[in-house]
């Protein structure tokens, strides 16, 4: 489901009593953030539209013959929820073991039906807040304290760090004498995206910046950096996986 200004669920009917069917259908068509994608009288019809539309939510009869809405629920992925609608309140307990949304008694009218169907949004709401705010936009500037101020540096100006002790040297594309910060590389070196890497114990470099690579030894803007030996092996596998293969 794709939450945007006018949420839409896309949605399937199912249900082998014809009326209820029918009624059913009626409740969603007048429910403005519900999409109809199909009405079947059997499961296995259900399955069919399963196989290849994405569908959101399941309005599912529980009682129905050669598959039960019970049996067709254990089959669907963990992006598909169930409202159960059943005649038998008996089914109740086996509804909510497969996880669903909700379970409506039949007969039920629309008030109780927009009810669920609510519920059902608020759910896809969640997720999608949940999983929107995983996301981290990529990183595109640091702030560092230089000479009594906090100076910002944007990552895609910066050629190498240099370590030297307590102090760290910037080096920037954009000028010639470096920026001079209080801070260890180690702590520095946790703040970096992956297009960073430290290449020896006094250098990280900007993978970005590199002009050639000459035996043990980087060339970035006119400056040679070696290599060292603890952190060759995964500059190496970088190289490789950044290669056109002959």
């Amino acid at each position: 489901m794709s939450i945007s200004q006018e949420p839409k669920l896309s949605c399937i009917v199912v249900d082998d009593e014809p009326m209820a069917l029918n009624l059913i259908e009626s409740y969603v068509q007048k429910t403005p953030f519900l999409d109809l994608k199909g009405k079947c009288s059997s499961a296995i019809q259900a399955l069919k539209i399963l196989n290849t539309e994405q569908i959101d939510l399941i309005f599912l009869d529980i009682q129905m013959p050669d598959l039960t809405g019970i049996e067709l629920s254990k089959t669907l992925s963990k992006t598909t929820r169930v409202i159960f609608t059943t005649a038998f309140d008996s089914y109740a307990l086996q509804g909510y073991k497969v996880d669903a949304l909700d379970y409506l008694l039949k007969p039920f009218n629309y008030t109780e039906f927009l009810l669920a169907a609510n519920k059902a949004l608020s759910w896809f709401k969640l997720v999608s807040t949940a999983t929107d705010t995983t996301t981290t936009p990529p990183k595109k500037y640091l702030f560092v304290k230089s000479e009594y101020k906090q100076v910002k540096l944007e990552l895609d100006d910066i050629l190498y760090f240099e370590g030297l002790k307590d102090y760290i040297k910037i080096y920037l594309a954009s000028q010639s004498k470096p920026v001079l910060t209080l801070k260890s590389l180690k702590a520095l070196e946790q703040e970096l995206p992956s297009d960073f890497m430290r290449i020896h114990r006094s250098f990280i470099i900007s993978l970005d910046k590199i002009d050639e690579i000459e035996r043990s030894q980087v060339i970035i803007s006119g400056k040679r950096i070696t290599v060292s030996e603890g952190y060759k092996e995964a500059f190496q596998n970088y190289i490789s996986d950044n290669s056109i293969q002959s």
